[in-house]
């Protein structure tokens, strides 16, 4: 499925897209059960896009269907034929991998709103590539810090065996001070955790962490509920997002996770993003909403500067990341990865609504552990 957004046309929805002197190819997860993550990405963009009043901005928009394979054919298809300058949207870590690198060698400039692996931090990264969101280790981090802080000594760990949760446990061992209890690699996409919930029930755990986003989250902590285990969960925001805890409900409520963005960070860009999107939606963002916002903004401050044609210029506009973020504070380090603060949220329920919020900060102007290891 193909859409063509025009600025205008995102504001309007319903005027044809004006002729676009800057063109951003989107590829992102629109169908099948990671669909929620590309839904908010894309809508964060968008929003941004809308709101800037630019008209010039043409926005080709792809669903990847999350398989590697038919990404890389949306982006080859894109580069060629559709010539964009700029390219977006990727949700998912192996899909990253399989499109950033032959991109930005192809001299495409590539604006990560969300997959942060961490070989793109590290040896594979370039001065094309801008992630606005995190290095994959970055939250996982966070919740190990936040462990060690909790008193907990003693964490059963499980994530999808791809790149981003294998950075995930990589994240979370990097700051958490305590034994083992168990480590598991599950499969992606997978959908019954009965086996390793009587893991986790036998290990002599204290607490577990676990990463997984989508619907494997909604999936696993149904079904760690319902089994009467009680070992307390801590885990990043992927699995305690806005969209997810609407579906897992008063499972997940008490629950501290760990995210470098809530809708309770007091900035008035945040205010006003939380507002405008609600009321153009009739949701609340989630995180992935917020990091599309903020790519769109980037995106937007650095052409103000210099347009992708002049690459040396448009590159510097970037880096310089003269934009309102959400977040607040916001810098790149020296492998285009940001330098911010991750906060601990705990899920509440504010009326019917599921939500998070901010109960301190467990990392902060933190940076990625592979920037010494990228020689841009």
């Amino acid at each position: 499925m193909k859409t063509l957004l025009s600025a205008a046309a995102a504001a309007a929805l319903l005027a044809a897209p004006a002729m676009a002197e800057v063109k951003v190819g989107m590829i992102t997860t629109l169908s099948g059960g990671g669909a929620g993550l590309g839904l908010d990405v894309r809508d964060g963009f968008l929003l941004a896009i809308a709101q800037s009043g630019r008209d010039d901005i043409e926005v080709v928009i792809e669903d990847d269907q999350q398989k590697p394979d038919i990404a890389v054919q949306i982006a080859d298809e894109m580069i060629q034929s559709e010539r964009v300058d700029v390219m977006t949207g990727i949700i998912w870590s192996n899909l990253a991998m399989a499109v950033v690198p032959a991109a930005v060698n192809q001299g495409v400039f590539y604006l990560s709103p969300n997959a942060g692996p961490s070989q793109l931090a590290g040896p594979g990264c370039h001065e094309n590539y801008f992630n606005v969101a995190w290095q994959n280790d970055n939250l996982h981090e966070a919740a190990g810090a936040w462990a060690n802080e909790t008193g907990y000594t003693n964490s059963f760990i499980l994530a999808p065996n791809y790149p981003a949760g294998q950075d995930a446990l990589t994240g979370y061992k990097r700051f958490y001070e305590g034994e083992l209890a168990g480590e598991l690699y599950t499969q992606l996409g997978q959908t019954d955790y009965a086996a390793e919930i009587a893991q986790i029930r036998a290990s002599g755990a204290d607490s577990v962490f676990f990463f997984l986003p989508g619907g494997m989250g909604i999936s696993f902590l149904k079904q760690y509920a319902d089994s009467g285990v009680e070992i307390p969960v801590i885990g990043p925001a992927f699995s305690f997002d806005q969209g997810i805890l609407q579906a897992v409900g008063d499972a997940a409520l008490g629950v501290v996770n760990t995210s470098q963005w809530s809708k309770d960070i007091d900035n008035p860009t945040n205010a006003a993003f939380v507002e405008s999107f609600e009321a153009e939606y009739g949701r609340l963002p989630s995180l992935y909403a917020s990091q599309g916002f903020d790519t769109a903004n980037l995106l937007l401050s650095a052409l103000e500067v210099a347009e992708p044609s002049d690459a040396d210029a448009f590159r510097e506009a970037l880096r310089a990341a003269e934009f309102d973020s959400t977040r607040g504070d916001f810098a790149f380090g020296p492998n285009h990865h940001p330098i911010q603060d991750i906060y601990a949220r705990e899920v509440i329920r504010e009326g019917d609504v599921f939500t998070n919020r901010i109960v301190g900060v467990a990392l902060e102007d933190h940076a990625d552990a592979y920037a010494d290891e990228c020689s841009m």
